[in-house]
């Protein structure tokens, strides 16, 4: 994977949606229109960090190559080379998986 020419600011996070396998169930297949995203991404870029009162930088709980479970409507999509990612804060992050 490429690095994105996109750096994050402040808080946010940029991460790619996982593709979900395709499951077929009862012989119905969905369109890609009507599938809903994914909510499990991977991290690819991390902004500066947010600050406390004092100013000091307080560190990020996830790292790039992490798996994290993301808000469902949080963040703002950006598509860059014909890949899309997402920008999120990192409050909009609810887990990290594995």
């Amino acid at each position: 994977m490429s690095k994105p020419k996109i750096t994050p600011l402040g808080d946010r996070v940029l991460v790619k949606h996982v593709e979900e396998d395709e499951q077929i169930k009862g012989g119905i297949i969905i369109p890609d229109s009507a599938k809903e995203k994914s909510q499990e991404a991977e991290v690819v870029g991390l902004g500066t960090g947010k600050k406390d009162d004092d100013g000091k930088n307080i560190g990020f709980q996830v790292k790039k190559g992490d798996k994290v479970l993301i808000s469902k409507y949080g963040g703002t999509e950006v598509k860059l080379d014909d890949v899309e990612y997402q920008l999120v804060r990192e409050d909009d992050i609810l887990g990290i998986i594995g």
